[in-house]
């Protein structure tokens, strides 16, 4: 035999015994729920170090109670109660947040303020022991109205925390706040603020930042290079409500200005907000809107901290419902999930247009109990949280990437 053959033969042998690779889908792996019956609203948070937390509440007859856990590995750790209470305000689009910069952590929940039912102040708590122990801090908002305030997104934001809301202060008419039935009459709309606290949840600096918007929509915010950006649910006096972006720039905030001209015109809140995430000044939306009854889930990018975007990529297959999350993967690709029917699925989607095949993460429920499905990033890990309608338990799961 030819010498030259030898090698050659070798080289081809050893490459056919190698594993022909396939392109095999993600598998959902489900996680045991460190949450009891009877809970809901959960919300996932990951931080700087890539420690992921599970927030949520329990309810047991009329008392109320906001748990948490932390991921270590594939299992969640004891949950610890974070606040507890008997009048507080427990709504299925409205959920409570944890976070933390590192160092201290701060949490939110919703507690009642007057008779009426939708007069509710939004109640801070925060810890210096990573979680062990909660101190009361009192109420964020200080207008001391019996209306709405709620919709909230805490971030960390250098040694401080960032923190916008829905507030209804304007919606209450002087001297009605506690005359049953007033609610909903209107002397104002309801407005967007936000605040830079410290980890006291102390205000260090707070802004009215718009004053017509959405009634119901999360808010959401992200910060880029250029500072903190904030995206939410706009309203316009001919009820088109699409989503806006406001950017903090040299110590000013920016007008309004909508990502994409849906022109969805809707006489009542939709109760669907929109979700950003930032890496630098790369930016990301994903968001839910129904254009000439066109119910649908798109993303849309910005390189430039939100001056600008591209066009909208639309990531739904058919019966979109919304309920958004998005994880940025890296600067040109994300993770998004929404629900399709009782359906969440979750799809990788690209800045030039790619789409991944869609994955099931699990079937819920249409219904307002089954609330918002929550997820977060950590490492090559895509975690995920919801509400099961049937066994009213939140219940998690994660991808590997």
């Amino acid at each position: 035999m030819n010498r030259l053959l030898i090698p050659l033969l070798a080289l081809l042998l050893v490459a056919g015994c190698q594993p022909t690779k396939k392109n095999s889908e993600p598998v959902v792996k489900y996680l045991d729920s460190p949450a009891r019956a009877s809970s809901g609203e959960p919300y996932l948070f990951t931080a700087a170090n890539g420690s992921v937390y599970l927030s949520w509440i329990e309810k047991k007859e009329s008392q109320s109670e906001f748990k948490f856990s932390e991921l270590t590995g594939d299992r969640w750790t004891e949950p610890i109660s974070i606040s507890s209470g008997n009048d507080w305000f427990v709504n299925w689009a409205d959920y409570p947040m944890l976070v933390t910069n590192g160092q201290e952590f701060i949490a939110h929940h919703l507690a009642k303020s007057g008779e009426s039912p939708y007069a509710y102040d939004i109640k801070l708590t925060t810890s210096k022991d990573g979680g062990k122990t909660w101190i009361e801090a009192g109420v964020l908002h200080d207008d001391g109205k019996q209306a709405e305030h709620g919709f909230v997104t805490l971030l960390p934001y250098n040694e401080n925390f960032f923190v916008v809301w829905l507030d209804g202060r304007n919606t209450v008419m002087e001297g009605m706040e506690n005359m049953a039935g007033h609610h909903g009459s209107h002397h104002g709309a309801m407005s967007l603020r936000a605040a830079i606290l410290d980890s006291q949840g102390k205000k260090i600096n707070e802004w009215e930042l718009d004053n017509k918007t959405c009634d119901c929509c999360q808010t959401s915010a992200a910060i880029t290079d250029n500072g903190p950006v904030v995206v939410y649910r706009d309203r316009s006096d001919e009820e088109i409500r699409d989503i806006s972006i406001l950017r903090l720039i040299d110590g000013k905030w920016t007008s309004p200005k909508a990502i994409n001209d849906d022109n969805w015109k809707i006489a009542g809140c939709p109760v669907n907000g929109p979700r950003v995430e930032a890496d630098g000044n790369v930016l990301v939306i994903a968001w839910y809107s129904v254009p000439e009854g066109n119910a649908q889930v798109n993303v849309i990018f910005s390189t430039d901290g939100g001056k600008t975007f591209g066009k909208p990529i639309r990531v739904d297959e058919s019966d979109a419902i919304g309920r958004v999350d998005i994880v940025m993967l890296d600067k040109e690709n994300v993770m998004v999930s929404w629900m399709e029917g009782a359906v969440i699925k979750a799809a990788k989607i690209s800045q030039n247009g790619t789409k991944g095949t869609p994955v099931v993460i699990a079937s819920s429920s249409k219904s307002r109990s089954s609330g918002f499905p929550q997820m977060t990033k950590s490492g090559d890990q895509i975690i995920f949280a919801w509400t099961d309608d049937e066994s009213k338990l939140v219940k998690t799961a994660f991808l590997t990437l």
